[in-house]
């Protein structure tokens, strides 16, 4: 890994390494907490911004994966810019447009402008992930800096425990503008707390070569494969918009390995990936992370429209499957460089399967749980004890299993030279898979729908636009509709969920299978190597030499063995 080098007199007071937390935790949690609470506002944001351009299921995944798009796009180079231009300055940029696009989400007349707003709320996020890893790398050393990480990650166990409660609770009484109004003060305390307390440091390596080309093709191939394949389905395959933008993407696909072979300073480099268990962890992240966040934005869309959920009653619903991946992860991740990572990365998405397989036999009657005073309760009903709670814990017990020695495996799959690149790259990969993943269950939970209200009521034109503007998949519909309508949406959206949640499952299988199949176990000698212990001697060679445009400081070497994965919200 490139030197972090702060700047002259980087003796810092008590005060400024305080600030400095308070700024990275903060800008952090910010852009963690952002994709639990917008999952949790979809179905009010879908009931109270309709589009006649676009339909209700069609538009909550836009907004879901728009932020995605520019996220996975960007993350490689906002790496590579925070390193050259200071991290200091590319850190504070990020947390002003997080800012300025939270504020324009929370303000968004109409569903068009807010996935328009996600789409740049994406872009900023990207430069505040891989700073806040480098400002702590550059501002503390020795011990201290370890206590500075344990800071971080038990910052982000709070937000990834506390987020989806205290962000439902925001949507359910406030507004689901609430959701992106949140960010606004906290964004400005961290800002404020840069400004005053952070140093600026750069990586004196860094060359000042990007391959913004190299972005530009990511976000048309993963935009428009995920945008043509879902407004396929939506709107009909042969509309010019989908074509048009299904050719972009396959394009722009096909392309970009070619591309990054050519290029002088590749976004990608193809090198790394010479490296049997590189290669794997990223196949196996792409499909198991894509299946990961496509099942929870599903299952907080039909929680709350399908079955009654409020919106904290859905955030709290999910707190015993993390809890054991925050309390445990840590202990595979050292069973990991200690026996090798290949049983565990397979053991871990099989058993996620099997936590959304049990959400198969959910039945379309199972009770909501309004969770409050008044006319709720604090206790869910005994439906949840049955329908969703083992789901919720033997899934968590899979990604407790799966997500520290993906870290080990991936980690000491490179060079420690190549540690930062390596782990930019795979933080990218496992957020292109979500939109990828959506626009697939996408068209597979819309046609099951509508096939499932035209078996229960033959006489309804499901095919109109009319019909569809009235009734979307996992929605409630509008109050014009029929009873009889009503309840075979209702039955449809369970049957379209159950096919989600097999999808989803079949996806994290595969990746249990590449694992089992593909992950080389480091030698007994190598185990405790660090990075790069995995590799022949054909892949040492072939993935030496410095990288430019990787994101140094956003997976510190020599920790990643132990952390819960790359700076990833799970």
């Amino acid at each position: 890994m490139s030197l972090i080098e702060p700047a002259p007199g980087s003796t810092l007071t008590a005060a400024q390494k305080r600030g400095t937390m308070v700024a990275v935790v903060l800008g952090s949690a910010c852009v963690f907490l952002d994709t639990s609470v917008v999952n949790l506002a979809l179905p009010r944001i879908g009931a109270e911004l309709p589009s006649g351009l676009l339909g209700t299921l069609e538009a909550q995944s836009y907004v879901a994966y728009g932020y995605f798009v520019t996220l996975s796009a960007l993350l490689i180079l906002a790496g590579g810019l925070t390193d050259f231009h200071g991290r200091k300055k590319m850190f504070s940029l990020g947390l002003v447009g997080f800012a300025a696009t939270s504020l324009l989400c929370g303000l968004a007349p109409s569903i068009e402008v807010l996935i328009v707003a996600r789409v740049l709320q994406g872009a900023a996020g990207a430069f505040v992930v891989p700073g806040s890893l480098a400002i702590i790398t550059a501002a503390f050393e020795g011990e201290e800096r370890g206590r500075a990480f344990g800071i971080w990650a038990g910052a982000s166990a709070a937000t990834t425990i506390l987020g989806p409660f205290v962000g439902g609770l925001l949507v359910n009484t406030v507004s689901w503008r609430a959701a992106f109004f949140i960010n606004i003060p906290l964004l400005a305390v961290a800002y404020v707390a840069t400004v005053r307390f952070v140093q600026e440091s750069r990586d004196p390596d860094a060359t000042g070569h990007f391959d913004w080309f190299g972005s530009i093709v990511i976000v048309l191939a993963v935009g428009g494969l995920a945008f043509g394949t879902i407004r396929g389905q939506q709107q009909g395959w042969s509309e010019p918009v989908v074509l048009v933008s299904l050719l972009i993407g396959v394009i722009a696909a096909i392309a970009f390995p070619f591309l990054m072979v050519r290029r002088r300073d590749p976004l990608v480099p193809p090198r790394l990936f010479r490296s049997r268990n590189f290669t794997v962890t990223n196949l196996s992240t792409l499909v198991v992370y894509g299946a990961l966040y496509v099942s929870f934005t599903f299952q907080g869309i039909f929680l709350i429209s399908t079955l009654g959920y409020n919106e904290q009653a859905a955030g709290v619903a999910g707190i015993p499957g993390t809890l054991l991946l925050v309390v445990f992860s840590t202990r595979f991740g050292r069973l990991a460089a200690r026996h090798g990572p290949r049983a565990y990365m397979a053991a871990g998405p099989a058993i996620m399967a099997l936590g959304l397989l049990w959400l198969v036999r959910m039945p379309s009657d199972s009770a909501g749980w309004v969770l409050g005073g008044g006319a709720g309760s604090l206790l869910p009903p005994s439906d949840y004890f049955v329908d969703l709670l083992p789901a919720m814990v033997v899934f968590g017990a899979g990604l407790m299993i799966m997500v520290a020695p993906l870290t080990t495996a991936l980690m000491t799959s490179v060079p420690g030279s190549n540690a930062g690149i390596a782990s930019a790259i795979n933080n990218a990969i496992s957020r292109v898979g979500s939109p990828l993943v959506t626009a697939v269950i996408f068209v597979a939970v819309a046609s099951s729908f509508y096939a499932s209200i035209s078996s229960r009521v033959p006489d309804a034109d499901v095919d109109s636009a009319s019909f569809r503007a009235e009734v979307a998949p996992l929605n409630q519909p509008s109050g014009d509709v029929s009873p009889q309508i009503r309840e075979a949406a209702r039955s449809a959206s369970t049957d379209a969920f159950h096919l989600a949640m097999l999808v989803s499952s079949g996806l994290l299988l595969l990746g249990a299978g590449v694992n089992a199949v593909g992950i080389r176990n480091p030698s007994s000698e190598g185990r405790h190597g660090g990075p790069g212990a995995e590799r022949s001697p054909d892949d040492t060679a072939s993935a030496a030499g410095p990288v430019h445009s990787a994101g140094e400081g956003f997976e510190p070497a020599g920790r990643s063995a132990e952390r819960t994965g790359p700076a990833r919200e799970t």
